[in-house]
């Protein structure tokens, strides 16, 4: 006879606290806040630096088209290592690779704070990728092993969520307020005193996963972090940039994307045969498990999409300073909160798949009513009830995705399902630059090469010519009807891709609720 699933909470959270090492359960509060705030620190500097980019620029030297590698630099290992990073922490303890990986991050934003020249501050930036994708998926499976299935994990996973959420934008914030306060090394220096805390604390409040035995899957290594990193280059590189011209012909993009086709082909028929696979088939032989990883592709497209949209959009649009257009998405932060907080006493009542459609619902009427967004509209008649509903929308989501994502994993595949976690949000946000960008950008070009036919037409006929003052004007006024029906576009692509994201949840979700309570995480089958 089957044990109950109360029995089997109650001896998942028994085996949890017993285990050498563990987290006493006094200490799962604080064991949460390590975890959340190196969370937030990872995902918060792909932002941060964002807003302190003309400053660097002007300290150092870069031209236009390098600036660009202040971020790629960043996003290329940190996207292509984190396979690696979630098989690093099943196989040599997850609290070991996690605390690794935050002082590597730590000590790269050091020295990426006393740069002096640019490529020191590049190589600084790679090597912040490298220890993000060691901390980001065993932040996320250390959850998975400290904190018992049902309540007690819903509710870290809903901080996990929010912070993961929400520090794009507070990291519009902070940054906007040390690049004008301070200077633009602080959007660096201020990772190493919160690394530190972390790493301090990490030893006293998380359980160490004991070391398994076997080899990394070399082959599957080199093959999967090219891959990942390949694409995320070319699609970094293939968005149309604000000029019109595109960029999907480039060579350097058609060979990296042929590339990234090929490596992650090859990654994929190398680790159905591996006896010792970076990345196990059978992670994804869950049809909810699968589900849930395309499903965060399409939020992480939708999502890094509307970020960079409505951040130019305030800023060239509506002339909004750095700290003012960062201000500006704090309501959509406290939907954030609010959303998850909900999900969290919710999926355990209702279920993830009710929760994912209703977010998913959401968040594409949020998007859609972005995209009425016009250069006349007003912050609280335009950009604020949009921004509430989408982030709220967003906010439903990610509890539920990191709960299925999660659950049922062995313990053993616990790094690698967390991995493939983030590889979809960080993949999902490179395809929503070049996409959403080419689509946004395209769309703004050709408004303004009409809009000028327009203007020529109607000077010719008339004969009568602008003064200076006047034609500056009307050129201001062309260029932001052009970026707000660019951006408009930019919206729809971005419903469209959390339709989507609805659409994979109504053929492919099938998770109970009682999937998702009671299941004893050590034993559960993949």
């Amino acid at each position: 006879m089957s044990a109950t699933p109360e029995a089997r909470t109650t001896g998942a959270a028994a085996r949890a606290v017993e285990r050498p090492g563990s987290a006493p359960p006094r200490r799962l509060g604080l064991a949460l806040a390590v975890i959340a705030t190196a969370q937030l620190m990872v995902v918060l500097d792909a932002t941060i630096v964002n807003v302190a980019l003309p400053r660097i620029q002007g300290a150092l030297g870069f031209s236009d088209s390098n600036l660009e590698w202040i971020v790629n630099a960043y996003a290329l290992t940190f996207g292509g290592l984190l396979l690696l990073g979630g098989r690093a922490g099943d196989l040599l303890g997850r609290r070991r690779v996690f605390i690794t990986g935050i002082l590597l991050f730590s000590v790269a934003s050091l020295l990426g704070g006393f740069a002096t020249d640019q490529a020191w501050l590049l190589t600084a930036r790679a090597v912040q990728g490298v220890g993000g994708a060691l901390a980001a998926p065993t932040a996320l499976s250390l959850i998975a092993v400290t904190f018992p299935e049902g309540p007690p994990r819903n509710r870290a996973m809903s901080v996990y969520a929010s912070v993961s959420v929400a520090g794009a934008a507070v990291g519009l914030v902070v940054g906007g307020l040390l690049t004008t306060y301070a200077s633009w090394r602080w959007v660096l220096f201020v990772n190493v005193p919160i690394g530190i805390l972390v790493a301090f604390f990490a030893p006293r409040v998380l359980g160490e996963s004991e070391r398994r035995r076997g080899r990394f899957d070399l082959p599957g290594a080199i093959t999967g972090t090219l891959g990942v990193g390949a694409l995320v280059y070319g699609l970094t590189n293939a968005a149309t940039t604000p000029d019109g011209i595109s960029h999907w012909g480039d060579t350097k993009v058609v060979v990296s994307l042929v590339a990234a086709v090929v490596l992650l082909v090859a990654f994929a028929v190398i680790e159905m045969r591996s006896e010792h696979a970076l990345m196990p088939m059978r992670v994804l032989r869950n049809r909810d498990r699968s589900g849930t990883y395309l499903i965060m592709l399409m939020v992480g497209t939708a999502m890094f999409g509307m970020f960079f949209f409505l951040t130019y959009f305030v800023q060239n649009v509506w002339h909004y300073s750095a700290i003012k257009s960062g201000v500006s998405y704090l309501p959509m932060v406290a939907a954030v909160l609010m959303a998850s907080g909900m999900g969290a006493q919710l999926v355990p009542r209702i279920g993830a798949r009710p929760m994912l459609l209703a977010g998913s619902v959401v968040g594409t009427g949020g998007l859609f009513w972005m995209s009425r967004l016009t250069e006349h509209s007003s912050y609280a008649g335009g950009m604020l009830g949009p921004s509430l509903v989408a982030g709220f929308g967003m906010g439903l989501l990610f509890v539920p995705l990191s709960l299925v994502g999660m659950s049922k994993v062995a313990e053993k595949d616990t790094g690698v399902a967390s991995s493939l976690l983030n590889v979809g949000q960080q993949v999902g946000g490179s395809i929503g630059l070049a996409v959403l960008g080419t689509v946004g950008w395209s769309a703004v070009a050709n408004s303004l090469r009409s809009q000028a036919a327009s203007a020529a037409a109607a000077a010719a006929k008339t004969g009568q010519h602008l003064s200076a003052a006047k034609q500056a004007a009307a050129q201001a006024a062309m260029t932001n009807h052009a970026l707000a029906t660019g951006f408009s576009k930019g919206f729809l692509v971005a419903a469209g891709i959390s339709l989507l994201g609805l659409i994979i949840t109504i053929v492919a979700i099938r998770v109970r609720k009682e999937d998702l309570a009671g299941v004893n995480p050590m034993s559960a089958p993949s």
